[in-house]
């Protein structure tokens, strides 16, 4: 076993068109056949901010725009803006939960697959592929850096470190 494969995290996100259409139990059920286990989960509202920041790595592509959109939801309504994050945690997750997921491209995609099963191109172009999957080691740590804080998760996965932080503002339960 390399390194690399021993105990990888990797972020899962249940895209807006995977929500929009009751996907979350099937897919699931499809991430259950890795045996890995899940560290963190919670639905996200994403904002613009959270959504440019996934995606940098393709801000200078004409679909950027559409691809932000998308993922926040916008296309969907307002029932709809909104996705399942998680973290699951196992050996080799990035290429197990990769292989399970299919191409990027649905279409394209084994039928078996998540994508392949469910993922469509719209007649605007969009790909609705249902899930994201991190792409390597160093994806990954960036990824569920951006969409989780380290008490997110049930254990820790990278180094923390404590803070002090004064004039925090944040809702609490009435």
């Amino acid at each position: 076993m390399s390194a690399t494969a021993a105990l990888q995290p990797t972020l899962i996100l249940v895209k807006p068109d995977g929500l929009k259409k009751s996907l979350t139990g099937n897919i699931l059920t499809k991430l259950a056949e890795t045996r890995m286990i899940i560290v963190g989960a919670k639905v996200v509202q994403v904002s613009r901010e959270l959504a440019e920041a996934h995606y940098t790595h393709l801000k200078d592509k004409p679909f950027f725009g559409e691809l932000v959109r998308y993922i926040q939801g916008e296309i969907y309504g307002a029932d709809y803006r909104r996705v399942l994050a998680m973290v699951y945690r196992g050996e080799d997750a990035i290429r197990k939960v990769r292989d399970i997921s299919g191409a990027t491209n649905p279409e394209e995609a084994d039928s078996t697959s998540i994508r392949g099963s469910y993922g469509r191109i719209t007649t605007k172009g969009v790909y609705e592929n249902v899930i994201h999957a991190s792409s390597s080691v160093e994806d990954a740590e960036r990824e569920i850096k951006l969409w989780f804080k380290p008490d997110e998760l049930v254990f820790p996965i990278y180094p923390t470190k404590t803070v002090i932080r004064e004039k925090i503002t944040e809702k609490v339960w009435a």
